[in-house]
């Protein structure tokens, strides 16, 4: 099933506090950026995170989840009601987050 732009237009405005988010469609699903590096992505109508030791500590009840069949398993956000934590979550992220490929 892929995710709806409704769900894509809900996280974005969740992420509006941060400066720098955009997205990317791909296949149906949508892959998540702040400042240049992906952060996740929504997958069938889940946020997706990439398993992180911050999103980790922050998370610590997080279930893994795999995007796609065949992908790496990712975090799943539970808590997108909150903009703070949210916000909170993706800049604690960026720093592990590998730099974008050329």
């Amino acid at each position: 099933m892929a995710s709806t732009k409704e769900y894509l237009d809900f996280i974005l405005e969740q992420l509006s506090e941060l400066d720098e988010v955009s997205y990317r469609a791909m296949m149906g699903e949508f892959i998540i950026y702040y400042r240049g590096k992906v952060v996740g992505g929504i997958y069938d109508d889940r946020f997706l995170v990439k398993p992180t030791k911050s999103a980790r500590a922050m998370m610590p009840n997080a279930a893994e989840e795999l995007p796609y069949e065949g992908a790496k398993k990712m975090l799943l956000v539970d808590n997108v009601e909150s903009r703070q934590f949210l916000r909170d979550l993706i800049q604690a992220m960026y720093a592990e987050l590998p730099a974008p490929k050329k």
